[in-house]
């Protein structure tokens, strides 16, 4: 088994940015975390190679490299009395209306909760998000309910019925 970093970066760049995105509720910030991945990957081939899933191993290391540099911000944020002002996506290039507004609504939901976009837009078990979190999967399985809950009621705040039918499914 040896995998090729620029085989696997054709095949899984742009669903890990697609699944990174839905995280960080930024284009940019998911292409950088993403990219990251890739650039430490490219620092040990040889671990690389050995990988039984690289893009599990590669979508791990891009959602730590976005923590990171979220948690950097949020004290830049703090630091400079910004805290709680995030622009709304407005229109994202290839999501209808009803997608952004769910996206809009994941953003707002405190961090805790956010393991609901990993499940939701990136497909995940439950036991990979605990594995990527370094959590235990009650602790996810509990962060999904309640961040299920409140999703709803942020989607029917905003008048966004079908996004809330969406989550429940």
């Amino acid at each position: 088994m040896g995998h090729d970093v620029r085989q696997v970066y054709q095949a899984c760049y742009r669903r890990l940015v697609a699944q990174l995105y839905v995280v960080t509720g930024d284009l940019a910030e998911a292409q950088d975390a993403v990219q990251e991945a890739f650039v430490r990957a490219l620092a040990k081939p040889s671990t690389f190679a050995r990988l039984d899933n690289p893009e599990a191993w590669l979508r791990t290391v891009a959602v730590n490299v976005a923590r990171s540099r979220w948690r950097r911000l949020r004290h830049l944020d703090r630091l400079l009395g910004r805290a709680g002002q995030q622009a709304p996506l407005g229109d994202v290039p290839g999501l209808g209306p009803d997608r952004v507004a769910l996206m809009d609504a994941i953003r707002s939901l405190p961090p805790a909760h956010r393991v609901i976009a990993l499940f939701y837009f990136a497909d995940l078990p439950v036991a990979e998000i605990a594995e990527i979190l370094r959590l235990p999967e009650g602790t996810v399985k509990t962060r999904l309910a309640r961040g299920r809950t409140r999703l709803g009621d942020l989607l029917t705040e905003r008048g966004a019925t079908d996004g809330r039918e969406w989550i429940s499914a």
